[in-house]
């Protein structure tokens, strides 16, 4: 028994841990054939998969887990200043839930401090993934009055509000400021400034409002979820949450006007028929909501079943459109000459996608997150075109291929070859993050091309690509249904505010592992298609991939009890007699921890033992086994076990070197 005085402690940090849901319901999508060689198809885990939801089962979930804010901010380890907000809620068919909160601190938002609780059927909190790691505090919520930044004259301009920046680094106290107006190209302006409360110094900013293009081709005679009867019919789609389109009629405020109609017989095809073009963004918004609800089991952007809202006729020859969470709605231009309306199936896809990006991930409009968020937009752009599958616009992997925006018959983006278009990238370096994110996107949206249909030269729907990869080496791909519930889950799941392409890689990696297993098919598919784009090394490679011999899930350790955190390796042989384990553990009095590295036979190596006597924190030590008579190849478990009460934490990442 232990003899010394105690003070009970709060875990330091809160855990991630394996989790599961996606797609109910997939639709089966019909590829031409010389499409080339695909991955054995597989079974999604049916616990993996969502509930399908109703809006007000929904609102049941968020009431449930508003009230149980407190307990649950003190299960993860909060700090007594912070609290929680509830933002969404994803339910599988295991019963678990993934919770997703934004933070507070001293009733300050905490900008890149949002988080996804796990809990079990029984409530049981399980783990979290957080958009920050670092501890959120600050010396002072008091702000100097000489920092603050003046209001900005511009047209839809707010007030600076004072708010912790806890993206990039050691949280700081700073001031928001959002400057309205317009941008060059006429888009509306949202750009959001944050600047150092302390010093003024400018931290970061990023644009709110989403812009995104596709084809202007008409989807031919279509039907449309109207409302009405007799004499009076207006564009509002009851059936889809009550969505509706409005005419601004070249104006670039206001709702505009809902198009309405005598006999419910809308447009003739023509660009000079004002109504067509709202058919054509209505029908795009309705084929979008089927898709989500249908596939992903998604009721709406942001699964309440509340429809958004389109405009289109925006402006002036604008060649454009855009999404805007302030609105939720989606606005559309009528391109060169008034003649080309953005308002294609893609173009409604992508923006709509804008919309479930915010109301879960949440990836920032800058850097390395706009990149992702840009291409989540162009991925699910491209599922729905094909689920739709309409003879007027095939499903493709292009991005603007109608619309000609260049003046010379070609796409304004390529999946399979991003390069293609003259400024979009196909791999990822270490610059990337400065790119534009319509250009950046082409790193994610060449990893999704690759991982559905591989690389090299083939046709799919009728449509030749030629995929290249970063390493000259091949990949063979999965198929785009399988591809599709991945990047949902990862989006849904594992990304937050911060993701950048490393933690992209990691939260496809585990989509993959709990909805295939992390042996399968499905999950080596993604680790290839990832190091064909530069993001991590090949499965086997010398350098580990993420979720192979390195873990960066936080993962709880009982008080007392024992927690394994696994890693899988690929490799021929036997490990190394110098195997190498680093640690990282965010533990009080790390004395109460025991640590053994378990090979993939259950035998135990003992990396440290316990002791009354070390009151020190944590444990970032790299220990060295002789594991020579293991063979490598298999999955290999970090197990700690805390022997006493009271001090309590988290394994926040290891790895293996076998």
């Amino acid at each position: 028994m232990r003899h010394r005085p105690r003070q009970r402690l709060a875990a330091a940090g809160a855990v991630v841990a394996a989790s599961a849901m996606l797609t109910l319901g997939l639709q089966a999508h019909a590829t031409a054939a010389g499409e080339g060689p695909k991955a054995p198809a597989a079974k999604a885990d049916p616990g993996a998969l969502p509930v399908k939801l109703s809006p007000s089962q929904r609102a049941e979930l968020i009431r449930e887990a508003d009230a149980a804010e407190p307990a649950t901010a003190k299960a993860i380890g909060l700090g007594g200043k912070e609290e929680l907000k509830v933002r969404d809620v994803v339910k599988n068919a295991d019963g678990s839930t993934h919770t997703r909160y934004e933070r507070t601190y001293d009733g300050l938002p905490v900008l890149g401090g949002d988080l996804v609780v796990h809990e079990t059927k029984s409530g049981e909190t399980t783990g979290v993934t957080k958009a920050t790691k670092a501890e959120i505090s600050v010396s002072s919520t008091e702000a100097s009055g000489a920092h603050k930044p003046a209001k900005s004259k511009a047209k839809g301009s707010t007030a600076p509000r004072k708010v912790l920046w806890a993206a990039e680094g050691k949280p700081v106290l700073a001031w928001e400021k959002v400057v309205g107006g317009t941008q060059k190209d006429g888009t509306p302006n949202e750009l959001h400034v944050i600047t150092d409360a302390k010093t003024g110094e400018k931290l970061f900013e990023y644009q709110a409002v989403h812009n995104g293009t596709g084809n202007s081709q008409y989807s031919g005679q279509v039907t449309l979820g109207t409302a009405g009867s007799g004499s009076q019919y207006s564009l509002t789609d009851t059936a889809r949450g009550s969505h509706k389109t409005y005419n601004l009629n070249r104006g670039t405020s206001g709702t505009g006007t809902l198009f309405t109609d005598a006999d419910d017989v809308w447009g003739d095809g023509t660009p000079s028929n004002t109504q067509t073009a709202g058919v054509d963004a209505h029908y795009g918004a309705a084929l979008t909501w089927d898709y989500y609800k249908n596939v992903h089991g998604r009721s709406g952007i942001r699964g309440d079943g509340v429809g958004a809202y389109s405009r289109v006729h925006y402006g002036n020859n604008y060649v454009n459109a855009f999404w805007q969470d302030s609105c939720f709605c989606m606005t559309y231009g009528d391109g060169s000459g008034n003649s080309k309306p953005l308002t294609s199936i893609d173009v409604a896809a992508h923006e709509m996608t804008h919309g479930v990006t915010a109301a879960t991930a949440k990836l920032v409009y800058s850097g390395e997150s706009g990149g992702l968020n840009e291409a989540t937009s162009d991925i699910f752009a491209a599922a729905v075109e094909f689920d739709a599958n309409n003879a007027k616009d095939v499903g493709d992997y292009f991005v603007g291929e109608k619309i000609d925006i260049n003046g010379n018959g070609t796409p304004l983006r390529y999946m399979d070859k991003p390069s293609k278009d003259g400024a979009s990238k196909d791999n990822w370096y270490s610059g990337i993050g400065g790119v534009d994110v319509h250009y950046s996107s082409g790193v994610a949206n060449h990893f999704f091309y690759l991982l559905s249909e591989g690389s090299g030269q083939k046709v799919v729907n009728g449509v030749s690509y030629d995929s290249p990869t970063y390493d000259n080496l091949p990949v063979t791909g999965i198929g785009r249904a399988a591809a599709e519930k991945i990047w949902y889950k990862a989006l849904t799941e594992r990304f937050t505010s911060t993701t950048n392409y490393a933690a992209a890689r990691t939260g496809t990696l585990q989509a993959a592992a709990d909805l295939y297993g992390q042996s399968s098919t499905q999950y080596n598919a993604v680790a290839h298609a990832w190091a064909a784009v530069n993001v991590g090394s090949r499965p086997g490679g010398e350098e580990p991939p993420p979720g192979g011999n390195e873990n960066t899930t936080d993962y709880q350790i009982p008080d007392p009890g024992s927690v394994e955190s696994p890693v899988t390796i690929d490799k021929a042989g036997n490990a190394s007699a110098t195997t190498s384990v680093a640690v990282d553990i965010v533990h009080t009095y790390r004395g109460d921890l025991r640590i053994d590295l378990v090979a993939p036979d259950g035998t135990a190596y003992r990396l440290k033992n316990t002791s009354a006597s070390d009151s020190a924190d944590n444990v970032k030590t790299t220990y060295t086994v002789n594991a020579s008579s293991e063979v490598a190849k298999g999955t290999w478990k970090l197990r700690v076990t805390d022997i006493y009460t009271s001090d309590s934490g988290y394994i926040n990442s290891w790895k293996l070197t076998a």
